[in-house]
């Protein structure tokens, strides 16, 4: 796993596990899902964020809305980037993200992943986000 920054966006390195892959060989759309929201903790550890040291000063980022686009497939062993541009909007931070084959290139996933923040269980205006933007 390697993460680095270009250009404004947050990238993440990772491979496919066997285990991942359904009978046809593919990853299982679900892996999609895990590997954009890893991409987005290690966006925070980046930002000097640990997502588990929030939870006992109760401060709880959740996912509000996604959309994704299945473009293309990935299957066991390939490398791949998650790309994550972020941005804030109103009370939440939106997470761009793309999750790209190394060899080719080729898009497999684009989403739009909407993150909000309770404090104390309440839902926030989203400033805490202010202090972690810029990437």
């Amino acid at each position: 796993m390697l993460n680095r920054v270009e250009d404004g966006v947050f990238i993440t390195t990772l491979k496919v596990r066997d285990s991942e892959c359904d009978a046809q060989g593919v990853v299982n759309n679900a892996n999609y899902l895990v590997y954009m929201e890893y991409a987005r903790h290690e966006f925070l550890e980046h930002q000097g964020v640990k997502f588990a040291d929030l939870i006992p000063q109760n401060i709880f980022l959740m996912t509000s809305h996604m959309e994704i686009d299945f473009v293309n497939s990935l299957t066991g062993g390939q490398v791949f980037e998650v790309r994550s541009k972020v941005r804030r909007e109103r009370a939440k931070i939106i997470f761009d993200q793309q999750v790209v084959r190394v060899a080719d290139q080729a898009v497999c996933i684009r989403a739009r992943v909407d993150v909000i923040c309770k404090v104390d269980g309440r839902l926030t205006r989203g400033e805490w986000f202010d202090a972690y933007m810029p990437v």
